[in-house]
């Protein structure tokens, strides 16, 4: 592109050559090297006539200028990140920790805090159950999953995440307590207050993949109070994320979700508390040490963190924020006597 715009401007090949700093003989050869490559004539040659440009080569210049036009926003969003990428990977005193969990409006604040202190959280959201799976894959360092605060010994939460967790492997780290509930229209006009409350038939619900912790929440609700899942109007309607759900009902496509209270806030809806849950980070043992996981821990354990998270609609910081603790101290599920027969 640079020699086409050369002869342009210079009106012969000469002229061109002279302007780039390059030899007569480079740029001519360079001019028919493309010439044959695109099977197309980019200079009218003609003996004691100025060098012009064929139709196809001020197009060509065109299509150049629009795409620069277009993607040099994006382009240049790209090179700072590819920068700061790559300056990343050369500094000795940043870390990059990878982290698979469960979608939550306080660890993206974490990535904000953790970044201004050279630790870069690779934060990638699925599913509780896939989080810890990845981590058991090694496909991440930390994952990040939530649950009551005491589930009960033989719950569905219980069952589900029990095989996923084995003491003397994993460890957990204290993260934040947050409250799940209805996410309901402004003004709450369908008075929806508990969870009984989605059996009415004229209650449209929204509802979250399966492998998710607020999936498995209504899944054990369900089955502790033995009603079937097809008693749900939507039950099989599912979104991705609390901000999806949310979306969702603010849209009008649905009644009532499962979800947090801060994704509830975002979208103008009303919100009803239902039950207070952690979100634990969980890691395994051998991990501990490692500068990512040190400068993790430190972070979570700063007082302007812990403040920030406190002001996030229905998250408070967990009172062992940041603090390694064991899954037997921490889980009733390991401390149970097997129901009589």
């Amino acid at each position: 592109m640079d020699l086409l715009q050369a002869v342009r401007e210079a009106g012969s090949i000469g002229a061109a050559a002279k302007s780039l700093s390059l030899s007569y003989r480079h740029v001519w050869g360079e001019l028919k090297r493309w010439e044959s490559a695109l099977g197309q004539p980019l200079i009218h040659w003609e003996k004691g006539q100025a060098a012009r440009l064929t139709e196809f080569a001020d197009k060509l210049l065109w299509a150049e200028r629009q795409a620069q036009a277009r993607l040099a926003p994006q382009i240049s969003a790209l090179q700072a990140e590819l920068e700061k990428t790559f300056s990343v990977a050369f500094d000795p005193q940043s870390h990059v920790l990878p982290i698979y969990a469960s979608h939550d409006d306080g660890l993206v604040l974490l990535r904000e805090q953790a970044a201004a202190q050279s630790l870069h959280l690779d934060l990638r959201f699925c599913g509780s159950v896939d989080a810890i799976r990845a981590l058991n894959d090694g496909r991440c360092t930390v994952a990040g999953f939530h649950a009551p605060l005491q589930p009960k010994p033989h719950s569905l939460v219980a069952r589900t995440y029990k095989p996923l967790l084995r003491t003397g492997l994993h460890k957990l780290m204290g993260f934040a307590l947050r409250q799940q509930g209805l996410m309901v229209a402004p003004g709450n006009p369908l008075s929806l207050l508990s969870l009984a409350d989605l059996l009415r038939p004229e209650v449209r619900v929204v509802n979250r993949g399966r492998g998710t912790g607020t999936r498995l929440l209504l899944d054990a609700w369900l089955e502790e109070n033995a009603i079937a899942a097809s008693q749900l109007r939507g039950y099989q309607h599912e979104e991705s994320s609390h901000a999806s759900v949310a979306a969702c009902i603010a849209s009008g496509n649905a009644d009532v979700g499962l979800g947090i209270a801060s994704a509830a806030q975002a979208q103008g809806l009303g919100f009803v508390p239902l039950v207070q849950e952690a979100y634990w980070l969980v890691c395994h043992r051998s991990a501990l040490e490692t500068p990512a996981l040190q400068a993790l821990r430190s972070v979570l354990q700063t007082p302007p963190w812990q403040q920030q998270l406190n002001q996030l609609p229905g998250y408070t910081a967990s009172p062992e924020c940041g603090e390694v603790q064991s899954l037997k101290h921490t889980l009733p599920w390991w401390h149970f006597k097997s129901p009589a027969h």
